[in-house]
């Protein structure tokens, strides 16, 4: 039975699963009824954050442009261009014995691709959450449902994957951006040109 989270709510993934060591991160969202006259690009991104909530370099950033980080402990499945279907719209794995001992925790966000050219916000999109489950066993291990209104955001994190000890938790986060991608990466530490 899955942990259903609220936000703010933390719950160790790895107490209770001795030997788990490859999830899937799925996130997922369907748009509302709103037509701003273009489709929606939703964008699921992984920051790998060293202990001062920055990551060490560019790589520690995997999204649609970077899909796998250079341990191969972050692997992103590939851009969903329309969200359509049921289901996760789009996918990270995680292996957690690969993660470099340098990474503290692993943020996980979603954004709207071209937001502010195309009227869109996060108040626009419905039925958002992000959910983990055992990659071997297909088991659904969390989810937490975003059921914050964002009127005005282009970006929000999700959840975060953080070490405490030697086990592995997760953290609903739920928080809202606006700016978008580029504000992520600031909040960050990515460059963006």
């Amino acid at each position: 039975m899955p942990v259903s989270l609220q936000k703010g709510q933390k719950v160790s993934l790895t107490k209770n699963n001795p030997g788990l060591t490859k999830v899937i991160v799925g996130l997922g969202w369907d748009t509302n009824q709103y037509d701003t006259g273009g489709s929606f690009d939703l964008d699921t991104a992984a920051f790998l954050l060293a202990n001062n909530g920055m990551v060490s370099r560019q790589e520690d950033f995997v999204f649609f442009g970077n899909l796998s980080h250079p341990s191969g402990a972050v692997i992103h499945q590939g851009d969903n261009l329309t969200g359509a279907g049921d289901g996760d719209d789009e996918q990270i794995k995680v292996d957690l014995s690969k993660i470099p001992s340098n990474i503290e925790k692993i943020a996980f966000t979603v954004t709207i691709y071209e937001a502010e050219q195309r009227c869109q916000n996060f108040g626009q999109v419905n039925n958002a959450f992000i959910r983990i489950y055992n990659e071997a066993t297909g088991e659904e291990l969390l989810r937490y449902d975003l059921g914050e209104d964002f009127s005005i955001e282009t970006a929000a994190v999700f959840g975060e994957l953080y070490k405490n000890g030697n086990e592995w938790k997760f953290n609903a986060i739920g928080s809202g951006y606006q700016g978008g991608l580029a504000a992520l990466c600031s909040n960050y530490g990515i460059e963006v040109e």
